[in-house]
């Protein structure tokens, strides 16, 4: 028999057979092949980008990502020989930002060492409700969103912690947006906020007649969850029985209702968070350890908001963007940013949001300054060099400004009527307590002053 000698295709015929935009990468972050996808989707020749380094390419920049404490996914295979996934942010040509889900494999050589990493990259839509999930770029939330790209793919469990009102909620968020999980439903549950009764009903739902005024079959919010994501908040809050039903639920997939025989399956991936030290709350025997060991597969730390301080410009004027009349003052002045980075924010982001509402609604239809800023347990001069004490520091005191509660010939001035608003910070019934008038006189005032400044305008 003539065997007919067959001429093998080159690896350029292969990689433009995969249908996503695909790269083989060396060591030195150079891409030395890549198929026509990826060439398209970049507009670039092959001939331009063979040699061309991965990171200056698809992040614009001039170092490896790993360097700006991101996961790259080229150092890894290279450390570990295994594969890995991840979601980057990518720039075009444009430089219009596009979130990523890259899958890296090893090239193995004839010994058995990495050669080379193949990446394959799948482009995810709704490119801007991410962006506004976790707004700033400072180091820390580098750091987070890195950890929260590496496990948002997977199914494990994640457990994030931090202070109250530092953002976990909107983590959540952002995890099951970058799951594999995203198209399914995204239920919340706040075990603070039901009673002990209330926590196992609501969770795991309940069959009619199973206890009294159950009056009609109920469905849980496992089961509401099922194919999405459910997010447990304050955790630590769960009633001990209910922490062994919930670990036989984490461990199986099963659950059983309330008053129900027969266990039920769902397909559902877990977040839990919690303020509180789950290690402490062990020890003192106050939660269980087994689930315990099973929530913390992936811990995530959410940092404070004065340990990411650089942050804090991009996120008051996001609020301002969602505030009724806020936008008008965005970009804040220097002055206003000089003032918010003095403060430490005991009650993180959804502090720095209130107090950005009430800046805006003291500084009306005027431009936002310092002096509409009201800090717990801070003290600032305003424009009339008066020292204007927080609303905490004042009961601390025992007394208010008299000077800002005096009335002048039964009239009052658009600063005492703004002073007395900021001091109570907003709330028109007990600014118009304060300087003795009714409420709706404040309305009328405020009223206007915005009239005033319109005309102005």
């Amino acid at each position: 028999m003539i065997h007919k000698k067959f001429e093998a295709p080159h690896c350029k015929d292969i990689i433009d057979l995969i249908p996503e935009p695909f790269v083989i990468i060396n060591k030195q972050y150079q891409i030395i092949a890549a198929n026509k996808q990826y060439r398209n989707k970049y507009e670039i020749s092959g001939s331009e980008i063979i040699g061309d380094t991965c990171y200056h390419i698809s992040h614009h920049s001039d170092v490896p990502c790993h360097e700006k404490g991101e996961h790259c996914p080229l150092k890894s295979v290279f450390d570990t020989a295994r594969p890995t996934e991840v979601i980057h942010v990518h720039y075009d040509n444009e430089g219009g930002k596009e979130h990523v889900q890259l899958r890296a494999q090893p090239i193995l050589d004839e010994d058995g060492s990495v050669k080379y990493m193949a990446e394959s990259m799948i482009c995810l839509d709704e490119v801007i409700k991410a962006e506004q999930m976790l707004i700033g770029r400072s180091n820390p939330m580098i750091r987070l969103t890195s950890l929260l790209q590496r496990v948002a793919p997977t199914r494990s469990t994640v457990l994030l912690t931090g202070e109250s009102g530092a953002g976990k909620e909107k983590v959540s968020e952002y995890i099951h947006h970058f799951s594999n999980c995203h198209k399914g439903p995204f239920v919340i549950v706040d075990c603070s906020t039901l009673g002990e009764q209330l926590i196992e009903s609501e969770l795991f739902g309940h069959e009619k007649g199973s206890f009294t005024g159950a009056t009609e079959k109920k469905i849980g919010l496992i089961e509401s969850a099922n194919t999405g994501t459910l997010f447990i908040d304050e955790i630590a809050e769960l009633p001990l029985p209910l922490q062994t039903k919930l670990l036989r639920f984490l461990e199986t997939g099963t659950y059983r209702t309330v008053g129900g025989t027969q266990y039920q399956q769902v397909d559902v991936r877990v977040i839990a968070a919690t303020n509180r030290n789950l290690r402490q709350m062990v020890t003192e025997k106050k939660f269980r350890n087994d689930l315990y060991f099973r929530l913390t597969a992936f811990p995530v730390e959410v940092p404070a908001l004065r340990e990411r301080k650089d942050d804090i410009p991009a996120l008051a004027e996001h609020f301002l963007s969602d505030i009724e009349g806020g936008s008008a003052h965005i970009p804040l002045s220097e002055e206003v940013i000089e003032e918010l980075f003095k403060y430490d924010y005991p009650g993180n982001v959804r502090e720095l949001r209130n107090i950005m509402e009430r800046a805006t609604i003291l500084a009306n239809l005027g431009t936002m300054g310092p002096e509409h800023l009201i800090f717990e347990q801070f003290t600032y001069i305003n424009s009339k060099s008066e020292v204007v004490n927080s609303p905490r520091e004042q009961s601390e005191n025992g007394s208010h400004d008299n000077d800002v509660l005096n009335r002048s010939q039964g009239r009052h001035s658009k600063d005492r009527i703004l002073n007395a608003l900021q001091q109570c910070n907003g709330n028109r019934s007990d600014a118009a307590s304060m300087l003795g008038v009714s409420e709706r006189t404040i309305y009328r005032y405020v009223k206007k002053l915005r009239d005033e400044k319109a005309e102005t305008t």
